[in-house]
């Protein structure tokens, strides 16, 4: 690394200013004020969700059903986390979505679909079409309108860290995951306090039936219903700040399609009788899930493409080691990156190593959305901070970087020239 900082991109920003006068924020515009508001609305929401379940179920019940319910939940969000490895946002912002999901969702979701079958019950005389009707009309565009809430909340309020594709179908997907979490709990409940009333068990009772087609067949059902809206809401995000009506539209389509693809799947066996469940499970579900999970780790290469393709400039100019970009594009060269400064300087100098490679996929990030017209006009800023972010982590990370570029044969190292002076047989002196 060179010496001093060098003229190149993000070198003429300004100098933060010490002392600079701050205009005071009004008391409801703190991001504590805001955080804790926020808090305090998702517990209440939770309390208030879980007594209602537990009073369908029973205690013994709602234990039964939450420790069945929350197998799939590490599982799933790991899964979902991995997808965004290439540039992983914030904790806070998955546990929002998935708190939003478990709780404010899934409490507005049984009122409004509760009132709305009674309603249609007592109107019609028809306590059984108003079941139907409740389940393939009301609860698709009840419940994936709540769960598209928490992703259009982070849309517009943590924008920074909501810039493309995957953001949108992490979000969309956390969030469903803890909407799937809550109702499984009611759904398992249930099926227990049944079997209790009837003297069933084991594997022909009915919470067996209920665990497999839930967490077993369909873990994936409810966040690939919600994805769909983070799609729209991903592609919005990459559209030009111009193209108002691109990102009106996409979002709503996106919706539009959750909520079409939720209604076929609770309708699949009172619209296309006893063995509809199994023909929308392997002729629907199964096609859209294996095209969301191809886009979906399309879209994670293609950031690491990204990196490739913008950070050499940055290493041109001397802020990054002329290796570090093609080690920031391959996952397996951060890990080896990482591994190597830990076994080499400690565990501090491997979290140097972590915040260097967010910083510097950030950045490239920062950058291809300034060249297509998305990165808003603080880019200059934004670029700035991130320069000294990975310039105070260079002389750390960039050993490191170089280290597993080589390693994995990322950048080519020829072999060193040895001049050999010992017996030879064949020498000709």
């Amino acid at each position: 690394m060179p010496s001093q900082r060098p003229e190149g991109p993000g070198a003429a920003g300004p100098e933060p200013a010490p002392g600079r006068f701050r205009p005071r924020r009004a008391f409801w515009r703190r991001r504590a004020v805001r955080a804790a508001a926020v808090i305090t609305l998702l517990t209440l929401c939770g309390l208030v969700i879980l007594a209602l379940v537990r009073d369908q179920t029973g205690t013994e019940g709602f234990l039964v059903g939450l420790g069945l319910a929350v197998l799939p939940v590490p599982l799933l969000m790991a899964a979902f986390r991995w997808l965004d490895g290439v540039d992983p946002g914030p904790w806070r912002n998955l546990l929002f979505s998935f708190a939003w999901g478990a709780f404010a969702a899934a409490l507005v979701a049984i009122i409004a679909n509760t009132f709305a079958t009674q309603w249609i019950a007592t109107a019609t005389a028809d306590p059984a079409g108003a079941q139907s009707l409740g389940a393939t009309v009301i609860a698709p565009v009840v419940e994936e309108s709540t769960k598209a809430t928490a992703v259009l909340l982070l849309f517009l309020f943590r924008r920074r860290d909501f810039t493309g594709l995957v953001d949108g179908i992490v979000f969309a997907a956390f969030t469903a995951t803890g909407f799937a979490f809550t109702e499984n709990i009611l759904y398992l409940g249930s099926a227990f306090g049944e079997d209790r009333s009837m003297g069933s068990a084991g594997l022909a009772s009915v919470t067996a039936a209920t665990f497999f087609v839930r967490v077993v067949l369909s873990p994936f059902a409810h966040p690939l219903f919600t994805v769909l809206t983070g799609i729209g809401f991903g592609l919005a995000a990459m559209a030009p700040r111009r193209r108002r009506i691109r990102r009106f539209v996409l979002p709503s389509l996106g919706l539009a399609l959750a909520m079409g693809l939720h209604a076929l799947w609770n309708g699949s066996s009172s619209l296309f009788g006893p063995y509809g469940f199994y023909a929308v499970y392997g002729l629907f579900m199964v096609p859209v899930f294996g095209l969301v999970t191809w886009l979906a780790i399309w879209s994670r290469q293609r950031g690491l493409r990204t990196v490739a393709a913008e950070l050499p400039a940055y290493a041109e100019a001397g802020w990054l080691p002329p290796a570090a970009p093609q080690a920031l594009s391959s996952m397996r060269a951060r890990t080896m990156a990482r591994d190597f400064a830990h076994r080499t300087f400690g565990p501090q100098a491997a979290k140097a190593v972590v915040e260097y490679e967010a910083s510097a996929t950030t950045l490239a990030f920062l950058r291809h959305r300034a060249r297509r017209g998305t990165a808003g006009p603080d880019f200059a800023g934004r670029e700035r901070e991130l320069l000294d972010r990975l310039w105070a982590r260079g002389g750390t990370a960039g050993p490191a970087l170089t280290f597993a570029a080589r390693a994995t044969g990322r950048v080519r190292v020829p072999p060193p020239y040895i001049d050999y002076d010992g017996y030879n047989p064949y020498r000709q002196y």
